[in-house]
C-alpha cells in the first residue's frame, strides 16, 4: 500500500479527476515533449461528458497552454472511465503519445508504465492485517503509521493542515455567485452566522460544521485552491469535521495531525481495494469514503481504540454505499456541496455509534470496502459521473432539454 501523502493532494477544484490529475498528466507530458509545434489531447468517458461543466478543458490548457482538447463521447470499452489521450505534434503529424488514466484523488496512471506513487510503503493490504499487527505489538494505529512513514509524514500534515483551514477561512468570507449554468448562491457565511431562536447546543454544533462543509465544498467549486480528502468532489466532509474539532472544541493541532493520519490510512485502504473515483464506482466512493476517513480520524481523535475506530469508519462507509454521481449540468454543486455537510454530520454520529455498539458489530471495515466497489462495478454508467441519470436527467428534462 502506498504513502498516505498520495491521499492529500493540493490543487484546484472543482474535481480531482477532471482537474487535478488531467492537469497533473498536461504537465507530465509537456516536460517530456518540450519541443513539439503543438499538442491534441482527447478525452473520454467520464471526462468527455462532464469535463466541460468540470473544467477539465481549462485544467490541461494550464498545464499545456494552446493544446487542442477534444471530447470525444462515442468510443466505448475503455481501460479506465477517466480515459487521456495525449499527442505531441510536429510538421502536422503526431509523433509521439501517450494513453493516460485519471484515477481519482488526482493521482494519474500512464499506460505501461510504473508510477512514483505506486512504491509501496505498508505490506499490509487492508485494516484486518493492520489492526491484527497493532493488538500483536500493543500499539496504537498512530505508532504503526509513523513506523511506517516517519516524521515527513506529519511535516506533509501540517501543509495539508494550514491548507483546508485556509480554505474554511476563505469560504466563510465569500459571498455572491457560483460559476455556472445553475447561478448557485454561496452559502457556507450565510449558515455560519444565522443563529436560530432558542437554538439548542445540538444545532449549533451541526449548523457551524455544516457551514465548514459548505465552505470547502464552495471554494472547491469556484475552482479555487482545496485538498483532496480523498477528492475534490468530496474535500468539503473531513476538513468541516477537524476545523470544528480544533477551532471550536479546542483539540491541539498536533493531535488534529495525528487524526488526520488515521483518516488518511482509512482513505488509502478504501483506494487499495476499491476506488474514491465517482466515474468508476459513484458517489459512495467519493463521498463514502470521505464520510469514512473523517469518521476513523475523529474516533482516533477521541482515543477511541482501535475496533472501536474500525466500526466508526465502517458505519460511515455503510451507510453510504449504493449513492450515485449525477452531478446537475455536469458541475460539482447541486447535490455535491449539500452532500458534504450531510456527510460530515454523518460522521459525527457514526463515531457515536461506535462509542457504544462496538462489541456488538458483525460486519468488518474490509467487508464494507469490497462490498462498495461491487456495488460501483455494478452501477449503471448513468450514475457514475456521466450526468446522464438521476438528478441530472430529471433536471435536464424538467427544462426542456433532453
Amino acid at each position: 500500500m502506498q504513502t498516505i501523502k498520495s491521499v492529500y493532494k493540493i490543487g484546484h477544484g472543482p474535481s480531482s479527476s477532471h482537474t487535478v490529475g488531467p492537469y497533473r498528466a498536461a504537465c507530465l507530458f509537456g516536460a517530456r515533449y518540450p519541443r513539439a509545434d503543438s499538442y491534441r489531447v482527447t478525452l473520454y468517458g467520464s471526462l468527455a461528458f462532464t469535463g466541460e461543466g468540470h473544467g477539465t478543458k481549462k485544467a490541461i490548457m494550464n498545464g499545456l497552454p494552446g493544446a487542442e482538447v477534444v471530447f470525444d463521447r462515442d468510443t466505448a470499452d475503455l481501460p479506465h472511465p477517466n480515459t487521456m489521450l495525449f499527442e505531441a505534434i510536429r510538421d502536422g503529424e503526431a509523433y509521439a503519445q501517450h494513453r493516460i488514466f485519471s484515477v481519482g484523488g488526482g493521482s494519474i496512471r500512464i499506460e505501461g508504465e510504473a508510477s512514483d506513487e505506486d512504491r509501496e510503503v505498508y505490506p499490509q493490504r487492508n485494516l484486518t492485517e493492520i489492526i491484527a499487527l497493532c493488538n500483536e505489538r500493543k500499539i496504537s494505529m498512530v505508532d504503526f503509521i509513523r513506523e511506517a512513514e516517519g516524521d515527513s509524514l506529519w511535516e506533509y500534515l501540517k501543509t495539508i493542515w494550514d491548507a483546508m483551514q485556509d480554505a474554511i477561512r476563505r469560504g466563510l468570507r465569500a459571498d455572491g455567485v457560483l460559476p455556472g449554468a445553475l447561478q448557485l448562491t454561496r452559502k457556507a457565511k450565510l449558515l455560519y452566522d444565522k443563529r436560530c431562536y432558542n437554538e439548542s447546543a445540538d444545532v449549533t454544533m451541526n449548523r457551524i460544521i455544516a457551514a465548514y462543509a459548505y465552505a470547502v465544498s464552495e471554494e472547491n467549486a469556484d475552482e479555487h485552491i482545496v485538498v483532496t480528502a480523498p477528492t475534490c468532489g468530496s474535500c468539503g466532509v473531513l476538513p468541516a469535521v477537524m476545523y470544528y474539532m480544533h477551532h471550536d472544541r479546542g483539540f491541539p493541532e498536533n493531535e488534529i495531525l495525528d487524526a488526520l493520519a488515521v483518516a488518511g490510512l482509512i482513505g488509502n485502504i478504501i483506494r487499495t481495494n476499491a476506488s474514491i473515483s465517482g466515474a468508476e464506482c459513484g458517489c459512495q466512493a467519493e463521498i463514502g469514503s470521505a464520510c469514512s476517513m473523517a469518521a476513523g480520524g475523529l474516533a482516533a481523535l477521541y482515543r477511541l481504540d482501535i475496533s472501536q475506530i474500525e466500526y466508526a469508519a465502517e458505519i460511515a462507509m455503510e451507510h453510504n454505499l449504493g449513492l450515485t454521481c449525477d452531478p446537475v449540468c455536469g458541475l460539482v454543486q447541486i447535490p455535491c456541496i449539500e452532500r458534504n455537510a450531510v456527510a460530515a454530520m454523518r460522521a459525527i454520529s457514526s463515531v457515536n455509534l461506535s462509542r457504544f455498539l462496538y462489541t456488538t458489530r458483525k460486519i468488518s471495515f474490509d467487508d464494507v470496502v469490497e462490498t462498495m466497489y461491487r456495488t460501483g462495478k455494478d452501477m449503471s454508467e448513468k450514475y457514475r459521473e456521466t450526468s446522464h441519470g438521476g438528478l441530472a436527467e430529471i433536471y435536464r428534462a424538467e427544462r426542456g432539454e433532453l
